[in-house]
């Protein structure tokens, strides 16, 4: 038997509609919070192939979802690359070295050298195969990446922004230098896509976490095209592999007709319509999503949700997830009641 979330990433039938949640491996499981104890901090449990892939089967068991994704971070690329990354409690992510210049660029590590040096990712990939070989239960296991935007955005302001002015000056008044730090991302993001499906993951995902902060007329330029060549560049090597974009707040970019590309499965966010979705790009990708996040507070207005979404979307060509990730303090029971929920809605008795 074949693993029902890549069926459905492919758009074939399938006896229900698979479901995941972005962020599953975390804050909200005490079990999560007691492995990320012992790990001392955020950090190290990245870098420890046994807790790392821990942590990534806990939804399997506790929630019950349909598929894993491997527990990391998308900041390990630019740290590989030689940035100096900490996360300060309360304050997140931060490099203490923003790239600013030509030569900023020039100093950082690129190509296989940086895809090479992310061996404990590709561990952890290597332990949850051989375990979830051994389960035999066919939940298949996603890996994924950040855009090389929104990596750019946080090797450029040093840290998480709401205005973006700093990467935002570079666009408008030296974009060249902009599109060499996105060419060198880019390329170290290939090599390291590469390495996961080496490794034993079953999907990718590609996260634009911060798209919305470019506008419609330069997203194209500035991040979607970046994405399109890293999909491109594996779907060519592995077209067995299913790709999901997910560009998070880019409606008006989906409305304008302008998405493209040799992926699969595209992830739709809470603010974006999904029927809108559905009639623009429904026939040539499979949707993902979109529930709102902090409908998981409330079981019933949970099941309006799902129930919502199962009516526009029906039973094909669609992967039931959160329209963005869920939050550290959702009831464990409200989570398992939405993969529930969404099982039921789909068929699955």
């Amino acid at each position: 038997m074949g693993k029902i979330f890549v069926d459905a990433c492919f758009g074939k039938e399938t006896p229900y509609t698979p479901v995941w949640m972005m962020r599953q491996a975390g804050r909200y499981l005490p079990e999560y919070m007691a492995v990320r104890a012992e790990a001392g901090n955020f950090l190290n449990l990245c870098h420890d192939p046994k807790k790392a892939a821990e942590v990534t089967l806990q939804p399997l068991d506790i929630v019950g979802v349909d598929a894993a994704i491997l527990f990391s971070d998308i900041l390990v690329i630019p740290d590989e690359m030689g940035m100096d990354l900490s996360f300060v409690k309360g304050e997140g992510p931060k490099f203490s070295d923003p790239i600013k210049t030509e030569a900023d660029i020039d100093r950082l590590i690129g190509g296989e050298e940086a895809a090479n040096k992310l061996t404990y990712v590709y561990e952890t990939i290597k332990l949850l195969r051989e375990e979830l070989d051994k389960r035999g239960d066919n939940k298949a296991l996603i890996g994924f990446t950040g855009a090389p935007w929104t990596l750019a955005t946080y090797m450029i302001e040093g840290q998480g922004t709401k205005t973006y002015n700093i990467c935002k000056k570079m666009m408008y008044s030296n974009p060249e230098l902009l599109h060499s730090i996105l060419r060198k991302v880019t390329d170290v993001v290939k090599l390291y896509m590469e390495n996961q499906i080496e490794s034993g993951v079953d999907v990718v995902q590609i996260f634009d976490s911060w798209a919305a902060a470019i506008e419609l007329e330069k997203y194209d330029e500035f991040s979607w095209s970046y994405m399109v060549e890293i999909a491109e560049y594996l779907k060519e090597k592995y077209p067995h592999i299913p790709i999901i974009m997910f560009p998070k707040g880019v409606a008006p970019f989906i409305a304008s007709g302008r998405v493209y590309g040799n992926f699969d499965v595209f992830g739709i966010d809470w603010g974006t319509s999904i029927k809108m979705a559905k009639e623009i790009i429904g026939e040539k990708y499979v949707l993902q999503g979109n529930m709102e996040p902090c409908r998981l507070y409330s079981k019933e207005a949970t099941t309006e949700a799902v129930e919502n979404i199962q009516n526009v979307m029906g039973t094909k060509r669609h992967i039931f997830n959160l329209g963005h990730g869920i939050l550290p303090d959702v009831p464990v029971e409200n989570a398992i009641h939405f993969v529930n929920e969404c099982h039921r809605v789909s068929g699955k008795k």
